[in-house]
């Protein structure tokens, strides 16, 4: 029979939209003698300074810093991730990666997870907190199949109710409860004992992704097109062409590296759909106000025919500005009434 080896000594947790406040609960029901330590991973802006180790420092029993590459690990600490880095955890050493984004972020919640499957296996808990759209929930989903604990938080006591409702979706988790009582459930489970012998392997399609995720820089096409089809869809980060990846969600990678989810996708397709509108916008009353120019400029010196064609053309650019300047008013309009509303 297998002996029983190792203990659950690495907490993963995961948070976007609505974060800080989940993670100030999680972290203050944490105990001071916990034989584990705690990687968080917050969506943030790529660039400036994060003060989020300082605020979980002053919020739990804990000390909470930010990661740096090559520290080692220490049961009773809280490592969070820098801006613009990914964090990654092989062999029980922090790694900071500038590798592709997922779903446009960097540091990316899913590649925390899925660098925790790998590495440890059953003796990781991984907690999805407050979030928008899908992020977390493929890594999620990698760190279930190696054996580790699954939390969620209750959904009706998450600012943004999708991340933790897209695990739901996907895994079926350990516990599913509000942030501010996750601490009890890690202490329970934190220090015991665990039989990797009766994991499955690492799936060769999670390898390539924690491997893509760790490198600075590099074509990745022919790792990515091993594990999918083209899709005949295009990455927003890079234009260039993604590929289906071959597991149970819908989720897609482009050759140099770039992670989307369907629902990540989706989103960042109308934002760059948006931009493009208002550059539309911007051209045509910049060519109504140059026609409107040419149209002045030409009174009394040319043909009423060329004249009379510069108005035109001035009419019908303003006539579609009008037209597109209504439209994305409208759709600002929505966005902001929907946001309002939750």
């Amino acid at each position: 029979m297998p002996v029983p080896s190792r203990t659950r000594d690495l907490v993963v947790v995961g948070a976007s939209a609505g974060g800080v406040e989940a993670l100030r609960a999680f972290v203050a029901g944490l105990p001071a003698d916990l034989p584990a330590a705690v990687c968080v991973v917050l969506h943030l802006p790529s660039g400036g300074n994060s003060a989020l180790a300082s605020i979980l420092s002053r919020s739990g029993p804990l000390p909470a810093f930010t990661a740096e590459n090559g520290q080692p690990l220490e049961k009773g600490c809280v490592y969070v991730a820098p801006p613009g880095h990914h964090l990654l955890v092989p062999d029980g050493v922090l790694h900071l990666s500038h590798g592709p984004t997922e779903n446009g972020h960097r540091p990316a919640v899913d590649v925390l997870f899925r660098s925790a499957a790998v590495s440890h296996g059953p003796r990781t808990i991984g907690v999805q907190l407050s979030g928008a759209l899908d992020d977390g929930a493929a890594g999620m989903v990698a760190l279930a199949a190696r054996g580790g604990l699954v939390i969620v938080q209750d959904p009706d006591d998450a600012l943004y109710r999708s991340m933790p409702e897209s695990v739901l979706r996907y895994t079926e988790a350990d516990h599913v409860l509000p942030a501010g009582k996750m601490g009890e459930v890690v202490r329970e489970h934190a220090g015991h004992v665990v039989d990797e012998d009766v994991v499955d392997d690492v799936s060769p399609l999670t390898k390539m992704e924690a491997l893509v995720a760790s490198r600075d820089g590099g074509a990745v096409a022919d790792e990515v097109n091993d594990f999918g089809v083209p899709s005949g869809l295009s990455c927003p980060d890079c234009s260039g062409g993604l590929v289906r990846l071959n597991d149970t969600s819908t989720r897609f990678r482009c050759r140099v590296g770039h992670a989307w989810t369907a629902d990540a996708l989706l989103e960042a397709q109308s934002t760059t759909l948006e931009k493009a509108l208002w550059t539309a916008l911007r051209t045509l009353e910049e060519k109504a106000t140059l026609a409107r120019r040419m149209h002045d400029g030409a009174l009394g010196k040319y043909h009423e025919r060329l004249v009379s064609r510069y108005r035109r053309t001035e009419e019908e650019a303003n006539e579609a500005a009008t037209v597109l300047r209504e439209h994305l008013l409208s759709g600002a309009l929505h966005d902001q009434a929907v946001s309002e509303t939750g």
